[in-house]
């Protein structure tokens, strides 16, 4: 079938749609369909004019696609699920649905922030000059909780801030930003056997697509240990994991070895688990994670690559096809159109590093002096 008259059979059968033309409920004497308002963006600004969008309908319920590339948004399209990160030249287009009512107009709004390759574009410093340790900003930074096992066996509860469910402790908290300017993610004991820790995310709140991102970590090291640095496309929740695609910039478990590791590692539909995308950076003699060091990773469309300390030298680069040959049934996430939002957490226990043991100490915490993203 020809294109173009593919793409006009498709704008038709859009504006019959959204007008009722040909849709027989009037001329059939039936009530009319009511029409869901049309999605608003509101801004929010960043850094180095970068802007953090919102989408909202005033239609209770409605579902809204997006996309980004000018393109006419469709239900194929990437759902919007959190604020997202504009920080290059592109044209946003919205729509909503509701069942049983007229999807609404599309809303277009184009931003041209010509912004340099390698801005910083947006931070988390968590800086905190108030003499009391801080609750990480609540703009920014949500919580899993409970003690599922997370689907690694894992041992910990997760506490969110303030939480007062047993054996979480608000006076002891898991997660914090201390007077020394660094976020602490602490993993306790508060009995024996017992372990509580926490696992933060800006799922809702915060996402972002393409560009460098990176965070300053120290991370503990220890029998049982499992920290990591990591995200998941926004689309989590309609598409699942892992089909909505997950990118691990720092991970590791256990005490450190000599060379010591941290491992990169991108997952998806068709490679996760013994068949995943993961590769280790050994670091320099006299080195190891628990002492500081940048941990980034490049995401450009059809790439993800990783680095320590070097932006310049990735010590992986995954791409598609090329990385995908041989996985059968694998499926390329990170491309779709979806955002991805940003987790921290320090596990105890699980499949990977096993349980603690008499050398483990507690409490011990994954630090982190900031987390960067610039524009590529």
């Amino acid at each position: 079938m020809r294109k173009d008259a593919t793409v006009a059979g498709i704008l038709f059968l859009w504006m019959a749609w959204i007008c009722g033309c040909g849709s027989g409920a009037s001329a059939a004497g039936g009530p009319a369909q009511a029409q869901v308002a049309a999605p608003v963006v509101s801004l929010k600004a960043a850094l180095a004019g970068a802007q953090i969008a919102s989408l909202a309908s005033a239609t209770p319920g409605a579902s809204i696609y997006y996309t980004v590339d000018g393109s006419i948004p469709t239900t194929a399209s990437p759902v919007y699920a959190a604020p997202f990160l504009i920080s290059s030249n592109l044209t946003l287009k919205a729509f909503a649905t509701l069942s049983g009512d007229k999807p609404s107009p599309i809303t277009s709004q184009s931003f041209s922030p010509d912004i340099a390759s390698g801005t910083l574009v947006w931070s988390d410093e968590f800086t905190n000059t108030t003499g009391s340790s801080q609750q990480p900003d609540p703009s920014v930074w949500a919580y899993d909780t409970g003690n599922s096992g997370f689907g690694n066996q894992e041992l910990e509860t997760y506490c969110a801030w303030g939480s007062t469910t047993s054996p979480c402790n608000p006076a002891s908290p898991n997660a914090y930003v201390g007077t020394d300017g660094y976020l602490h993610v602490v993993a306790q004991q508060p009995s024996s056997g017992v372990y509580t820790s926490a696992r933060m995310k800006t799922e809702g709140l915060f996402s972002l697509q393409y560009g460098r991102l990176e965070a300053k970590i120290k991370a503990p090291e220890a029998q049982g240990f499992w920290p990591a640095f990591w995200t998941l496309g926004n689309n989590i929740s309609t598409a699942d994991w892992p089909a909505c695609g997950e990118q691990d910039i720092m991970e590791r478990v256990d005490a450190a070895l000599t060379p010591d590791w941290n491992e990169g590692s991108v997952h998806g539909t068709g490679f996760t688990g013994d068949v995943g995308l993961g590769t280790k950076f050994y670091f320099p003699a006299g080195q190891n994670a628990a002492g500081w060091h940048t941990y980034g990773m490049i995401w450009k469309p059809g790439s993800v690559a990783y680095y320590v300390d070097d932006p310049a030298n990735p010590y992986v680069t995954y791409t598609n096809p090329a990385s995908l040959t041989g996985l059968t049934g694998a499926v390329w996430p990170f491309d779709s159109g979806n955002s991805a939002f940003l987790l921290l957490n320090l596990a105890v226990g699980g499949d990977w590093p096993g349980k603690p043991d008499a050398t483990t100490v507690f409490p011990a915490s994954l630090l982190v002096d900031y987390v960067r993203f610039y524009t590529n």
